[in-house]
């Protein structure tokens, strides 16, 4: 029902849209006589503004055409590696002239929301100096019902099935979300005595342990019911998706939340948004276009991975109380030996808070100190751990010598 009364709001707006985007050409065409009136500027910044506040968002693209290698452009092109039914494993391949022996990373990207796409400048800023492959999760509305259910133990076997694919010699570097499958992969698989361990594993703003540093996610999982979260924020697909019928916590109910943590903040870049487009100023116009088609473009998740989330790492805490289970198999971080171990944490991070991702320490403690390194950056937030200025400048020159250091 609520899916359903979703896609009618969107319907309703049409005609609004229609009128708005009229209304945009009209005022806002220098060849148009009514954009010569006074006010049309208002007009079209206002129409605009309309157009971007209710319009749905694609996945974007990943926009990685070519990357600087020892000061020579080379071409960038995306192979899909690996492809199962709710992920797709893509290779970021360089056509280099020569081979060079760089470390082979791949790159686990959350499924909590956001398309793998947020990590772009991850992704961009690691490929000079790495073999990159990431985890390109698929929306699920777009999965048949026939392909079945996706829990968290599904996500699990998909991460050992592509370190398998991807060793020997790999590392591993899990951003937000991943941390604990990732961890509860790696631990499986040590603990199985498989033979190929990454080298090394890079987790990066997690909740490895959602019981330290406190945020308003981990708040509102601790408040509620595990019983209210299906209750409340499980929908099944409309017909006109190829997932008809599945059940999903839908993308936007995920992005509300997102707006909810930060309300002024997002009111406030619309308003400067607004008033960048009356003085002229294309340059922040543009930018702030950028982050919202990236922002605002959301999946639905499988609503078992989901509800099965919510419980094990936000409810439960399994994974820091030696209690998490995959395909009966007990979780033990302590099987970890061969694995070095990189946590990283924003101080201004408002989603995963700090403490959460370095109590991997406390888990793997059979892995050598010196094989064992902890990063708190200073005035950095949730996304720019990964994404920005400080990411490229502090904590990438981190990852790359840690990532060297273990080969």
């Amino acid at each position: 029902m609520l899916y359903s009364l979703y896609e009618a709001q969107h319907a309703a707006l049409a005609p609004l849209r229609l009128m708005a985007e009229v209304s945009r050409g009209w005022f806002g065409h220098p060849f148009s006589p009514l954009a010569h009136l006074p006010g049309s500027n208002r007009v079209t910044a206002g129409s605009d503004l309309f157009l971007r506040v209710t319009q749905r968002y694609e996945k974007p693209a990943w926009g990685i055409e070519d990357v600087i290698i020892d000061g020579a452009s080379v071409p960038v092109s995306i192979e899909v590696a690996q492809e199962m039914p709710f992920c797709r494993l893509i290779h970021f391949r360089r056509e280099l002239p020569t081979w060079r022996n760089d470390p082979r990373v791949l790159v686990v990207a959350p499924l909590s929301g956001h398309h793998a796409t947020l990590l772009r400048d991850t992704v961009r800023t690691l490929l000079p100096d790495h073999e990159v492959w990431v985890t390109d999760w698929i929306d699920a509305r777009m999965v048949p019902l026939a392909e079945g259910v996706f829990h968290l133990d599904d996500y699990v076997d998909y991460v050992r099935s592509f370190i398998r694919l991807l060793s020997p010699e790999l590392n591993v570097i899990s951003v937000c979300q991943p941390t604990v499958p990732v961890l509860a992969a790696i631990s499986l698989m040590a603990d199985a005595g498989e033979t190929f361990a990454p080298k090394t594993m890079v987790m990066m703003g997690g909740p490895i342990d959602a019981r330290r540093g406190v945020t308003v996610v981990n708040n509102l999982a601790t408040k509620k019911p595990h019983s209210w979260f299906e209750q409340n924020l499980i929908s099944r697909v409309p017909a006109k998706y190829p997932g008809y019928m599945r059940r999903v916590y839908p993308g936007f109910m995920q992005h509300l939340g997102f707006v909810a943590m930060n309300p002024d903040r997002h009111l406030n870049a619309h308003y400067d948004y607004f008033n960048h487009l009356l003085e002229g100023d294309d340059d922040s116009a543009e930018s702030h276009r950028r982050f919202y088609d990236e922002y605002n473009a959301v999946l639905d998740l499988p609503a078992e991975y989901y509800l099965d989330t919510v419980k094990t790492v936000f409810q439960d805490f399994a994974l820091p109380k030696g209690q998490m289970v995959v395909r009966d198999t007990l979780v033990r971080p302590e099987a970890i030996t061969q694995t070095a171990l990189l946590t990283i944490e924003g101080a201004l991070d408002d989603i995963s808070g700090y403490g959460q991702t370095e109590a991997a320490h406390q888990l793997c403690k059979s892995i050598a100190m010196e094989h064992r390194e902890h990063y708190r950056v200073p005035r950095v937030g949730h996304y720019g751990i990964f994404s920005g200025r400080r990411w490229r400048e502090l904590i990438y020159p981190r990852v790359r010598e840690f990532i060297r250091k273990a080969r």
